[in-house]
């Protein structure tokens, strides 16, 4: 414990970004508090990626049952209420067992909104004060919301996944993560959605020929595409809800979602107070997670940056920041390669060099036709591909892969675009058989 403050180290939030790197921390003789206002764990475990992995396991069931058809006997729906239930099943245990995890280490969690007085010193629901020597800001991304009359009537991603029973009308506002991943949930449950561009392409930052083919399988399942949609306001209409969008056009249906994306969530914590340099984009930090006051850091989500905004990425911010408040390193932070995927069915999964980018630099790029590889004929899996970039040495630097199991795929091949393998490395290396993992080491 620090003489002079309650805490050698303060973090702000408990999510990824603090917890996998607080209790080591704590676990070190480190003096650590922990501040948060609501669950224990943030986003992810609570109403993110647990939820959602745990809403869409049925969604892939109920996929590969229809293409098993014949083979398999009988219909396989999907009961959404039941889903929800089993959902919450998985996550309620969560939060207790952060909480247990950060404890047991030493830690101190500190319930309540916290807002900075100084540098050293926050003020935790306008009441209790706490001090720090080093105060790390973890506070992650909270849902955007659009600036447009009658914002009030939709709901966020949170509602989303809390819904007990679906609406027949589902209009969604955005076509990122969020947005096509429920989509996908609400269509396979039996929903009429709508999702509303606010350009021409979805899920920008994806290969776009693969993404298409997911738009296209939606499409054939029922799912309305509006590009270009210029939503303009909201506005309840009897017991549904109308949208204006367009050129004046309307659009009736039973619940909104603004999936517009999540901007980093700072209102209230005072940063200019102290003089904490940011933007929309979040906190700016230096190559130490260090912001331009000295003894104030920030991880995770709420980091400016141009990494992908995913729970791997804080957790590795996390484990460094712990490092180095335990005195393991002083060196800069240095990320390995961060993989990124949308869980849509089938998904669509990256990690390393782009195809433009490999298109840029003359790099070699492969095509898989995997719907026609074997083990993807197991599951009779329609939509199958993969592009493998090769730099001029023959080190794979780059995939991308549309695939029912595309995350497991990109998974298996990580360490050779992270450690640069060759290909006598990678013919070194011997799988389980039959599996994604080798079927994905066969074609590096």
């Amino acid at each position: 414990m620090s003489e002079k403050f309650d805490y050698e180290v303060l973090y702000i939030g408990a999510g990824h970004a603090t917890f996998d790197g607080a209790a080591p921390l704590a676990e070190s003789g480190v003096s650590v508090g922990v501040i948060e206002s609501g669950l224990v764990g943030g986003t992810c475990p609570n109403r993110g990626c647990n939820a959602k992995i745990a809403l869409d396991e049925p969604v892939k069931v109920t996929r590969e049952a229809q293409r098993l058809n014949g083979i398999l006997k009988g219909d396989i729906s999907i009961d959404w209420t039941k889903n929800i239930e089993h959902k919450q099943e998985i996550i309620d245990v969560l939060p207790q067992g952060l909480t247990d995890r950060l404890e047991n280490a030493g830690a101190t969690i500190i319930k309540g909104f916290a807002q900075f007085q100084d540098e050293h010193t926050v003020i935790v629901d306008d009441q209790k004060k706490v001090t720090a020597e080093k105060i790390v800001i973890a506070t992650g991304l909270r849902p955007h919301r659009l600036d447009i009359p009658g914002t009030d009537l939709a709901h966020d991603s949170e509602d989303f996944l809390n819904l007990k029973k679906l609406p027949k009308k589902l209009t969604i506002i955005g076509s990122g993560y969020i947005g096509m991943e429920f989509a996908t949930m609400a269509n396979e449950s039996g929903t009429d959605v709508t999702v509303m561009l606010h350009t021409d392409k979805v899920l920008r930052k994806f290969y776009q020929p693969y993404v298409q083919k997911v738009v296209d399988d939606l499409k054939k399942r029922g799912v309305t595409f509006i590009e270009n949609s210029n939503v303009q306001a909201f506005a309840k209409k009897n017991d549904a809800y109308q949208i204006t969008y367009g050129d004046n056009q309307t659009l009736t249906t039973d619940w909104i979602l603004d999936a517009t994306g999540r901007i980093p969530n700072l209102d209230n914590l005072g940063l200019e107070k102290i003089g904490v340099k940011y933007d929309k984009t979040g906190v700016f930090v230096n190559d130490h997670l260090q912001t331009n006051v000295e003894n104030i850091y920030a991880a995770g989500d709420v980091v400016s940056n141009d990494l992908p905004k995913v729970t791997p990425a804080a957790y590795f911010e996390s484990k460094y920041l712990m490092e180095l408040f335990s005195g393991q390193t002083q060196d800069a932070i240095e990320y390995p390669v961060i993989p990124s995927v949308v869980f849509t069915s089938p998904r669509i999964a990256k990690a390393g060099m782009s195809v433009e980018e490999a298109k840029d630099k003359g790099y070699k790029i492969s095509t898989n036709d995997l719907a026609n590889y074997w083990y993807y004929q197991v599951d009779k899996e329609p939509i199958a591909e993969s592009k493998q970039i090769h730099d001029n040495e023959g080190h794979l630097v780059g995939v991308t892969e549309v695939s029912d199991q595309a995350e497991n795929a990109v998974n298996a091949l990580l360490p050779a675009i992270q450690f640069k393998f060759d290909r006598k490395q990678v013919n070194q290396l011997i799988g389980i058989f039959p599996s994604i993992g080798y079927a994905a080491w066969h074609r590096a």
